[in-house]
């Protein structure tokens, strides 16, 4: 009987977490990108007590909500076949990469403002930069295999055009939409990758 009243315990506990993390993550997502703890245990339908009962403070609170993002963004990562034609993979990563930073901008323009401050942004975001890297390496193999001694430029390179700080000028300062946006990633990989 104990038992059963504490894996309910542990289970409710898990609930409040998880509405906790799923209520900062929509707020992002409507746009309110440094939502009050408050806010947040409003949106969850908890008291703020329960929240910071949960989450020992905000640091403990992003961490959670930036796990939350990398598992909805490893969901969206589909392995590209480094044997397929050039122009296929260029077109599958320039497709991939366009959705997953669709996807992931509410939470990476709340980052921009809070990752000064926070140790769970900065590693959240060394997540995303190791995740974007291996992509490339994986997809763009033969390329940057035979770029011999600029393999590494042509790496970097290829990261920069499909980066979020190139997605968010691209959208937010030239006015583009996601296919408008895409299509000069596309080109500019394009013209990395074809001689």
């Amino acid at each position: 009987m104990h038992q059963h009243n504490t894996d309910g315990r542990i289970a409710r506990g898990e609930r409040t977490r998880q509405a906790i993390v799923e209520a900062h993550t929509a707020l992002l997502r409507e746009g309110v990108l440094k939502p009050t703890g408050k806010v947040i245990a409003d949106r969850a339908g908890v008291s703020l007590r329960t929240l910071w009962l949960n989450f020992k403070d905000l640091e403990a609170l992003l961490s959670a909500t930036t796990t939350y993002w990398q598992l909805a963004d490893l969901e969206l990562r589909v392995d590209i076949d480094p044997a397929l034609p050039l122009v296929d993979r260029i077109d599958s990563y320039c497709r991939q990469r366009a959705q997953r930073l669709e996807h992931l901008a509410p939470a990476a323009r709340s980052a921009v403002l809070g990752e000064p401050f926070s140790p769970a942004l900065v590693r959240s975001r060394a997540v995303h930069v190791a995740r974007v890297e291996s992509d490339i390496a994986q997809a763009f193999a033969p390329e940057l295999e035979a770029a011999s001694g600029d393999g590494d430029v042509l790496a970097k390179a290829l990261f920069v055009a499909g980066s979020w700080p190139s997605w968010s000028s691209l959208r937010d300062d030239h006015g583009l939409g996601v296919a408008g946006a895409t299509a000069v990633m596309r080109h500019t990989i394009t013209r990395l990758l074809l001689p």
